[in-house]
């Protein structure tokens, strides 16, 4: 064979794409499409995609109707519901399966006493008497902070009221079963043993402060201390003195002895048996009585334009200025709850309250049009919190913060189970495309 003839064919490229670089481009795209489909739940949940109001919106008989049959259908125990448009109460109702309640019925509320503790606060701060941004130590002779290996002199009265002092507690509070066994203000600050489940009950700075939001009953329980300290009253007397009775909050009490004078409404578990009444330390943090009618006078001072007989216009634009937010929402202002845009450049705000075995609590005020509501609630645990929030999305189309975090766990499983299925059409996809390797 002539060798001029022969010639030499260069190496054909392989088809057969590089292993390391089809995988990573099918790594890339399985976590892109991953990455839509959690911002396609995100958006669903934050936006209520899905969602229906109650009620036709501007329906407010509807609403009422609808709020009413929720009630009948999930209490084990007593409700009490105000609703108010353009700061006047326009309706409301009462249901119980045990003694009849009516809108002066007192109800322990929890954890929505932190709200008017945080204006009794406030109240001294309009006074000079106490100024936000010092350290809380400078006002507090009875008791001080553990040793911390953090600064205590960042733990200001802002931080306190708006959740970011970097108290670590957690608490909770579960009273006790008589008046004697109650602890001192300063014990229960040292170890409260009354501490809710799962926390030891001491107070203490256990992170930075000012580093995040973390809730904390205890830091509310330094700010009774501190009325105390700062006013030379107690706390009850302070708050009734300078809160409740300017407002005409005449049946409201953070006084257990009043309160059982006064009649409170029966504390129901939520498989209906009957609680007994429990006595606190911690007053301030979870410990208020008050009625549905009260707090809607408390409410209605609050709508735009309405005299406020207790805080002035700066002390409550300071309540409602975002102090804290958590997964890019803002969530806290200085003693309130931020639930939600309100659609007129602020907030939808309040405070809600739960405790053993089956106490809830909500309040709502959108201060634009000065709408709002408030639900009283025993033998349900989540009952008055989901009216409240039906409200605000009746009201606003817009999804609260804790109806957010009450989807959460199903908006995660489905999050999960989408990716399941993304991870399974992609094994099967590599399988059928993937090209047997050719012999050489």
């Amino acid at each position: 064979m002539n060798p001029d003839h022969l010639s030499i064919r260069p190496n054909q490229p392989s088809r057969e794409p590089n292993p390391m670089k089809r995988f990573a481009i099918t790594s890339l795209t399985i976590l892109i499409v991953c990455a839509a489909w959690a911002g396609i739940v995100y958006a669903a949940l934050d936006r209520g995609w899905g969602l229906r109001p109650i009620a036709e919106q501007g329906d407010t008989q509807a609403f009422l109707a609808e709020a009413e049959k929720t009630a009948a259908t999930k209490s084990a125990g007593n409700l009490a519901l105000v609703l108010i448009e353009d700061g006047e109460r326009v309706g409301d109702f009462q249901f119980s399966k045990g003694n009849p309640v009516d809108g002066d019925a007192l109800f322990q509320v929890a954890s929505l006493g932190k709200w008017l503790t945080a204006w009794g606060v406030m109240v001294l701060v309009e006074d000079g008497s106490i100024d936000l941004d010092a350290p809380v130590s400078r006002y507090l002779t009875r008791w001080q902070w553990p040793a911390s290996e953090f600064d205590t002199s960042e733990v200001t009265v802002r931080r306190l009221l708006s959740h970011t002092a970097g108290l670590s507690d957690g608490l909770g509070y579960d009273g006790f079963a008589t008046a004697a066994e109650r602890q001192t203000l300063e014990q229960s600050l040292t170890r409260a043993a009354d501490a809710s489940p799962g926390k030891d009950g001491r107070v203490a700075v256990g992170s930075r402060p000012g580093s995040g939001w973390e809730y904390s009953g205890g830091g509310y329980t330094v700010l009774q201390l501190v009325i105390e300290e700062i006013s030379g009253q107690s706390f009850e007397d302070f708050m009734r003195d300078r809160v409740f009775h300017p407002l005409g909050m005449r049946r409201t009490t953070f006084d257990h002895k009043q309160a059982l004078e006064l009649g409170v409404a029966q504390n129901f578990r939520s498989d209906g048996g009957s609680e007994p009444f429990r006595w606190y330390t911690a007053l301030a943090a979870t410990s208020l009585f008050t009625t549905a009618n009260d707090l809607a006078r408390f409410l209605e001072v609050q709508a735009a334009g309405r005299a406020n007989p207790v805080l002035g216009v700066d002390a409550m634009k300071e309540i409602v200025t975002p102090h804290a937010s958590q997964m890019g929402a803002e969530i806290w202002g200085l003693g309130a709850m931020l639930y939600a845009p309100n659609n007129a450049g602020g907030y939808v705000f309040g405070h809600d309250g739960s405790n053993g075995p089956a106490i809830n609590t909500a309040a709502r005020i959108e201060p634009s049009t000065g709408d709002g509501i408030v639900v009283l609630s025993t033998g349900h645990t989540t009952l008055a919190t989901e009216l409240a929030g039906e409200w605000v999305f009746w009201k606003t189309g817009n999804v609260d913060n804790l109806s957010f975090l009450t989807r959460l766990p199903i908006a995660l499983t489905i999050l999960a189970l989408g990716w399941c299925l993304i991870f399974a059409i992609s094994i099967l996809w590599a399988a059928r495309t993937k090209r047997p390797q050719s012999d050489a």
